[in-house]
Order: C-alpha cells, then sequence, then structure tokens
C-alpha cells in the first residue's frame, strides 16, 4: 500500500485525508495544533460555548458526500437544519431587511421595506444562475492549470456566453446598474466579502457567489460550526488515517525533483505523496526554502482579515438571528481604507454571529453567543493593540445606535481575535481569510495550482490555492486536488 501524508488538519486536508484513504492510501496527517479543524474550530469561556472561524454554512452536500463515499449515513453522525431566515440587515437609517429563505416572502420583505419593483432584482438571480451553471463546471470542479479542462463540451458553453459573466465590469458596478436601490446594492456588494475582496475591484461575475446562497439556502449544523471538522474529523479516523497533533512538518524532502517525504522533530520520515493543506506562502517560504518559489503568486494582493470579538452577552436580542449586517454608511470608503491604506476606516460594517439562536446550549439560559467580525486589511505591521481597543469602542458605539442599547453593561465574558493571532494560529500568511483576493479579473488563473510542474508528487489544498476559501471551495478543493492522484493500490479496478 502507498503512503500519503497531509500537512495541517484543516477541513481541506481533513476532507483530503478522506478521500485519499479511499484510494488506498496509507494516510497520515501532521498538525501544528492540538485540535483539528484549523480556522473552523471552537471554544468555551465560562458558560459561553463559540465557533472560532468560519460561520456560515452553505452546500452541505460537499459534506455529506464524503460520508456517502465512505460508505456511511452522515444522519448517524452529522445534521444540521436549513435556515428559514438567511441574514438580517440593519442600517443606520433604520431600515432594516430579513432576507427570508422562502422566494415569495424575500421578495415581498424587498418591495414593502424598499418600495421597489422587483423584477429587476429576480431578473438580476436568473442570470447570476446562468452564470454559476455555465461556470461551475469549469472554475470550481476542476483544476484550471491542466490543458485537459478546457477540452469539453462544458468549457465550450462557457466561452459562448463571455459577455455574460461581465468581467471587464466591478461587482459594485454590475449591482449600480442592475439593482440601483442603494440598500439593494450594498447587499449583493457584501458578497464580495465571502472571498476577502472588495465589490469595488473584484469583477461582475462574482454575483454568482450570492446565486448559492439565494438557490441553495444558509444551514445551522447541530451543535455549531464546529461539527462540520468533528464529524470529520472522526469519519476520517474510521477510515484508517492517523492524525499527529502538536507536531509541525519543519521541511518537504525533494529529491530528483520530487516529493520525498517530510521532516518532523528532526527526523525524515518518507511518503509517496505529499499534500499541503498549509497556506501556500509559509509553504514554500518554510516547508520549501531552498527551492524555486512562484513569485508572482506569492506576491498576489493578500484576502481581508479580521478583527473578531468573542462576547458573552447577558441578555436576548429577539430581533436578530443566526446572521446579522450592520452596513457602514460610506460602503467604497471602508473598503479602500481596507485595500488602499491598509487601515480601518472610522465607520465599518459589522457582522454578528449568535450561534445559540439555533443552538440553545451555547449560552445560559436568557444569554446569547456573540462573534463581531469586522473586515479588516492582512497585516503589515500595524499596531493592533491600539486598533482593536479602538474598535472596540467603536463597534459598541454603532451596535447601541442601531439596536437602542447599551452593550457594554452586557458583556459578561470576552476574547478577541486579531490578524497577527490568525496568522499565528493558522499559519495564514498575514492572518489573510482567503489567501489572495480576487481584486481582479484573472484572480481564478493566478491562484497556486492544486499540483506544482516543479516537484512531482507534491499537491496543494486549502483555502489559498484553486478555487479558493471558504468551507465549500476548501472542500472542493480537496476533491480536485485527490482526483489529481493516482490510485494508491496496484489493483485496476
Amino acid at each position: 500500500m502507498k503512503t500519503a501524508v497531509v500537512i495541517g488538519a484543516g477541513i481541506a486536508g481533513i476532507a483530503a485525508s478522506i478521500r485519499m484513504a479511499k484510494k488506498g492510501y496509507q494516510v497520515a496527517v501532521y498538525e501544528a495544533n492540538d485540535y483539528p479543524g484549523g480556522k473552523l474550530s471552537a471554544f468555551t469561556l465560562g458558560k459561553y460555548r463559540f465557533d472560532a472561524g468560519p460561520s456560515l454554512f452553505t452546500m452541505p452536500d460537499f459534506v455529506t458526500e464524503l460520508f456517502e463515499l465512505s460508505e456511511e449515513d452522515h444522519r448517524e453522525y452529522f445534521n444540521f437544519k436549513k435556515k428559514e431566515i438567511a441574514c438580517k440587515y440593519f442600517w443606520e437609517d433604520q431600515t432594516q431587511i430579513t432576507a427570508y429563505d422562502d422566494q415569495e416572502l424575500f421578495f415581498k420583505e424587498i418591495q414593502e421595506k424598499l418600495n421597489i419593483d422587483t423584477k429587476p432584482l429576480k431578473k438580476y438571480l436568473r442570470r447570476a444562475k446562468k452564470k454559476f451553471d455555465l461556470t461551475a463546471p469549469l472554475f470550481l470542479e476542476k483544476s484550471l492549470h491542466q490543458f485537459k479542462t478546457f477540452l469539453n463540451l462544458n468549457t465550450l458553453k462557457a466561452l459562448s456566453s463571455l459577455s455574460l459573466y461581465e468581467i471587464n465590469q466591478t461587482l459594485h458596478g454590475v449591482n449600480s446598474k442592475q439593482l440601483k436601490e442603494p440598500h439593494l446594492i450594498q447587499m449583493y456588494d457584501r458578497y464580495a466579502t465571502y472571498n476577502g475582496s472588495s465589490p469595488f475591484k473584484t469583477p461582475g461575475i462574482m454575483t454568482l457567489v450570492q446565486h448559492l446562497e439565494q438557490e441553495f439556502g444558509t444551514f445551522i449544523p447541530e451543535g455549531g460550526m464546529e461539527q462540520i471538522s468533528h464529524s470529520l474529523y472522526e469519519l476520517a479516523k474510521r477510515q484508517g488515517v492517523k492524525f499527529h497533533f502538536s507536531e509541525q512538518v519543519e521541511e518537504i524532502i525533494t529529491d530528483q525533483g520530487r516529493a520525498t517525504g517530510v521532516v518532523v522533530n528532526n527526523v525524515k520520515i518518507n511518503y509517496d505523496v505529499t499534500i499541503s493543506n498549509m497556506d501556500v506562502h509559509p509553504t514554500y517560504r518554510k516547508l520549501l526554502k531552498n527551492k524555486p518559489a512562484p513569485e508572482r503568486v506569492l506576491s498576489q494582493e493578500r484576502s481581508s482579515s479580521a478583527v473578531i470579538f468573542y462576547w458573552g452577552i447577558k441578555h436576548s436580542f429577539p430581533n436578530l438571528d443566526l446572521h446579522n449586517i450592520f452596513f457602514a454608511n460610506d460602503y467604497k470608503n471602508e473598503f479602500d481604507f481596507i485595500f488602499n491604506k491598509n487601515k480601518l476606516a472610522d465607520d465599518f460594517t459589522i457582522y454578528v454571529n449568535i450561534s445559540s439562536k439555533d443552538v440553545p446550549k451555547d449560552a445560559p439560559d436568557g444569554c446569547e453567543n456573540w462573534f463581531v467580525m469586522i473586515n479588516t486589511p492582512s497585516d503589515k505591521g500595524q499596531d493592533w493593540d491600539a486598533i482593536t481597543t479602538e474598535l472596540r469602542k467603536r463597534v459598541i458605539h454603532k451596535l447601541n445606535k442601531i439596536l437602542k442599547t447599551d452593550l457594554e453593561k452586557f458583556i459578561e465574558v470576552e476574547q478577541e481575535l486579531t490578524p497577527p493571532m490568525i496568522e499565528e494560529k493558522t499559519a495564514s500568511y498575514g492572518g489573510a481569510l482567503y489567501g489572495s483576493s480576487s481584486n481582479n479579473k484573472m484572480a481564478a488563473f493566478l491562484r497556486h495550482p492544486n499540483f506544482t510542474s516543479k516537484i512531482k508528487n507534491l499537491y496543494f489544498c486549502g483555502g489559498s490555492v484553486h478555487p479558493g476559501g471558504g468551507i465549500p471551495l476548501c472542500l472542493l478543493s480537496a476533491k480536485i486536488t485527490t482526483d489529481l492522484i493516482p490510485k494508491g493500490t496496484d489493483d485496476t479496478d
């Protein structure tokens, strides 16, 4: 039986380990932390439980597929429910919109709250669906860096509709032209943040992102987001994968243009296949120090990062739901500061996730666990202590103003996470949440491939490589990567 090593037990690394085990490999996973999941992990503060990282769950089929591949019923190990409310949106002018999962309710809400005809929005969403249907087989399901990907009927269909993709316009430009109403434009501009980009820079093709949420819905796992990584970790173990926690890979060994294993604790361990789920930047800079690096790829603009406040709130807010957005008054200024000035604007958008709305045991009775996130630049040496102290004051002031409350007196326990802390915990270069940004119309092609032609038997998965960051894309990266790798046994079934 051939052997494979996966560097990093993030969600893509765990998924890759399951797929490699099913291909007949004996698989080992090395993780520097003492827990699995990477960003998709959890912790407790007093009587409150918090999901540490990603809080949006879409396209659960990418998770359940791994159970099916392993010939298991996911319902025995992993369950989830669909949300009736995808998100609640708040503006300082007191406009409030509830994004219902039910399309009729949603369009009625838009019509009533914004006093507009919803026909342009319906047309806009149909166009986004068409973009997704045409491009998903090409951009999301295959390697973009193999010539054979482009030699099929799906590619010809996609290329025949180039004008539909609006790649020469920005997402904001497309939204402004097609949606017109300012609140609605801002609602759909925000989807650029799903991959850490600016709606004023990322191309118009990114309208396909909102199609995913609108068409397929949002979900919440029983037990919270950590159950995604926890259930897949347990699944991997049942498939024979061996996990080594608190053990950091120090080097990827290469010999005559081939990856032959790794160095852990100064010991060389040979493997037939090496997969790095580590951010591609430190993979080259730290694990392949003496090898030429793809400088053009590594020098790309980083995606946004975040400051997150975890607050145990000794109070209940019935007007809030699982996902809540409190918009900045000047969205363009907010992104100008993030990507052009590497600072935070005085006013900014706040995302509040409250998992206790759907997982009651996450907080004591009558209380809530608030995950409060503000998009920031990646770490370039800013004074994050000073930034976070000032940011906390501004966040509380803005939320108090919109919710007409006094938050400070309700905060019972708290913890914070900054870009340098994100980098330290997850090896994400600069604390960027999604690797490189998509603020370039060629960004999809400039992401690092899932393999390297320079070193055989070395592969890459995770949010810093194709097809990108976020739970669904990370799970897709594991599939794309392992599909490139031959079977690990000699049988030819």
